[in-house]
């Protein structure tokens, strides 16, 4: 009987989707929407994401432009802006708000470069931990003999190395998006 490893292929693709998700937050000097994903918006008394009560555009290479849905949500939207980690202010003219994303500064590409790496290593961490549930789970499985469960312990082990490298590739891609002028 062969070890299942759909679970551990989804939990190492996770590790990647999440490290994805967390990278498309870091600001490049470049207007993405993705930045404004953890801005949440007080509407009526309830805090929602700001993409649920607003559009956002990207009219220019370094401007952002968010449509309220309502123009009642404008000051709101402001506001959530302006109390966010983002260090961004934006300008209402009463209709829309623009939010201009400012040129960075080389210091900063550099220390946001640091801030990839970090979170690549957080991903191949969680990535290892998969593999040793995986391992355990193979020591474990009475069922398989000492061939299978060599070849078992072989293919996480793969596993790993492939995740890695991917997770690796992520990161190289966001630190060159980064350190590009």
């Amino acid at each position: 009987m062969a070890f299942d490893f759909t679970s551990t292929k989804e939990r190492m693709q996770g590790a990647q989707e999440a490290l994805r998700r967390e990278l498309a937050e870091i600001r490049t000097g470049r207007a993405n929407p993705r930045i404004l994903d953890r801005v949440e918006v007080e509407y009526y008394g309830a805090m929602v994401p700001l993409n649920q009560v607003a559009s956002i555009s990207v009219p220019e290479a370094r401007l952002l432009l968010i449509t309220p849905f309502d123009k009642n949500a404008l000051e709101a939207i402001v506001t959530a802006i302006n109390v966010s980690d983002l260090g961004l202010n934006p300008a209402s003219d009463g209709n829309i708000v623009r939010l201009a994303i400012p040129q960075m500064t080389e210091e900063r590409r550099k220390e946001l470069a640091k801030d990839v790496k970090a979170e690549a290593e957080k991903a191949k961490v969680a990535v290892r931990n998969v593999r040793r549930d995986a391992m355990d789970a193979i020591k474990k499985d009475k069922e398989m003999t000492e061939d299978q469960v060599h070849d078992a312990e072989d293919q996480a082990q793969k596993l790993t190395d492939d995740n890695t490298k991917a997770i690796d590739e992520i990161a190289a891609e966001k630190e060159k998006e980064l350190l590009k002028i």
